[in-house]
């Protein structure tokens, strides 16, 4: 589809959020069986009560036991105790430091896929060439993974993500079907191949942060292999999506506003700010799932234990109460408090990670290039905004300075 068929897409997705909001901040629906919660201070209550609201889902997912071996190192899906002490163990190898450490590796890396990119000619596809190998390449190397495993699970990231809310109005016990059928076989694939790389580092360790991981010990305990395994797949399907998504979305966005342009060129201490507005603008994940543990009230709405919650970011970060002007891209906002990366002890623990690589990539970008432009004349493909906010593809004609 072109942009402006994938604009329209988009648009189609947010009209039937605002229908979603028509209803109520938080209301039921019958036909999902679950509550929706739409409004920016009750997504963020739900976000940062951990002990009404579980992430926790496994109830309501699939009986699998590829879904459950990915499941028991993803601390993401995990509530405390196991939380606390999950997170705390990666983040005891997963450091700041370690990921500031990345920034010359990054940009080496960014020079070189456009090197090979500008090679092809001046006409390329910007997800393609940079916005997925960029975060792919990088984490790989962090974790020791060859990167010749990319292809795989490019293919296992995109199924995983697709799969899931095609439709809008399909019922949890449908989208478990779907799971099952279309996931299950490359998460067994997945697991196996991860498990057989834990096992080889923990008998030969390297300087890698699996080695690190497996080394890291707490109160006279250590992460298993499975559980290393569960968050290995975390970071590898989920690790990268979110900077490939935002790289995608804010080259788009700024085709959208082509004045933008020009003030980060005038003044590129401007990029974080228009990174930070593109995550509020199109947050890469839309809606967050949430099991409620105890009969509650939200919003005015009385809600009951084991009830199922889809807190929407997309619409929290569109909320009129908190952002003036919610359906403008403004880099300028006095305040941007966006709940993309999430809120509480569930904040996105790769945020850092992302925001550089992203950083990174849009600088120079505009260091290279005179001139960006999004082709007209190419398909734009546009993921299912119902599971992911991103394009697939994105063709762009580029000039150099």
């Amino acid at each position: 589809m072109s942009v402006k068929q994938s604009e329209r897409t988009l648009s189609n997705f947010l009209a039937y959020l605002d229908e979603l909001r028509g209803r109520g901040d938080v209301h039921f629906d019958e036909k999902i069986q679950a509550w929706h919660v739409l409004g920016y201070h009750d997504t963020y209550q739900v976000l940062t009560d951990p002990v009404t609201y579980s992430s926790d889902v496994a109830p309501l997912a699939p009986k699998q036991e590829d879904f459950d071996l990915f499941k028991k190192g993803n601390f993401v899906r995990a509530d405390d105790p196991a939380h606390r002490r999950l997170r705390g163990m990666v983040s005891r190898a997963f450091t700041p430091k370690m990921i500031a450490d990345l920034e010359p590796r990054i940009t080496e890396v960014t020079m070189q896929l456009l090197d090979d990119a500008d090679a092809r000619g001046n006409q390329w596809d910007l997800i393609e060439e940079l916005g997925y190998p960029l975060p792919f390449i990088v984490i790989a190397e962090m974790l020791g993974i060859p990167v010749t495993d990319r292809a795989f699970v490019r293919r296992l990231s995109d199924t995983f993500f697709e799969v899931h809310n095609v439709d809008p109005e399909a019922s949890l016990d449908e989208l478990g079907e779907s799971a099952v059928n279309n996931v299950a076989p490359l998460l067994r694939e997945l697991n196996l191949h991860l498990l057989e790389f834990v096992r080889d580092r923990r008998k030969n360790p390297g300087d890698d942060l699996t080695s690190k991981l497996l080394a890291v010990e707490v109160d006279g305990a250590r992460l298993d292999d499975e559980e290393t395994v569960g968050f290995l797949g975390l970071l590898l399907l989920a690790g990268h999506v979110t900077a490939t998504s935002t790289v995608g979305n804010t080259v788009l966005a700024l085709h959208e506003n082509p004045e933008v342009w020009g003030q980060l060129r005038a003044d590129p201490g401007l990029i974080p700010a228009a990174i930070e507005e593109s995550m509020r603008y199109r947050p890469p994940f839309p809606r967050l799932g949430r099991q409620v543990t105890k009969d509650t009230e939200i919003g005015g709405q009385k809600i009951p234990a084991d009830a199922f919650v889809l807190a929407w970011l997309t619409t929290a970060n569109r909320d009129e109460r908190v952002f003036a002007n919610p359906d403008r891209f403004d880099i300028h906002r006095d305040s941007n408090p966006h709940l993309t990366f999430g809120k509480g002890m569930h904040f996105c623990l790769g945020a850092p990670l992302a925001r550089l690589e992203v950083k990174i990539a849009m600088r120079i970008l505009m260091e290279r290039y005179s001139d960006i432009r999004v082709r007209d004349d190419v398909p734009v493909n546009l993921r299912n905004p119902w599971a992911m906010i991103g394009v697939n593809r994105l063709p762009i004609e580029v000039r150099r300075f």
